[in-house]
């Protein structure tokens, strides 16, 4: 028997999957809204730590009249 011919004979038998084909969407939508959720819970993240967000706004507000390079630090 060659090569070719023993690879069509294993060919011929079928694969049984472990599940039914509808479970592995149906798995694939839970672990999908499972990140969406964790997505989700970020919402807004930036807007809770706003304290610091101004502080660090008012430490690299530029001085009325310097030059800048980029926005808020002053050219050397």
């Amino acid at each position: 028997m060659s090569f070719v011919t023993a690879v069509l004979a294993e060919s011929e038998h079928a694969v049984q999957l472990p599940m039914d084909p509808i479970w592995y969407g149906v798995i694939a939508a839970v672990i999908f809204a499972a990140l969406g959720f964790v997505t989700w819970t970020y919402r807004n993240v930036a807007n809770r730590h706003s304290h610091k967000a101004e502080a660090h706004a008012a430490e690299h507000a530029e001085p009325a009249g310097a030059e800048t390079h980029s926005a808020g630090h002053p050219h050397h």
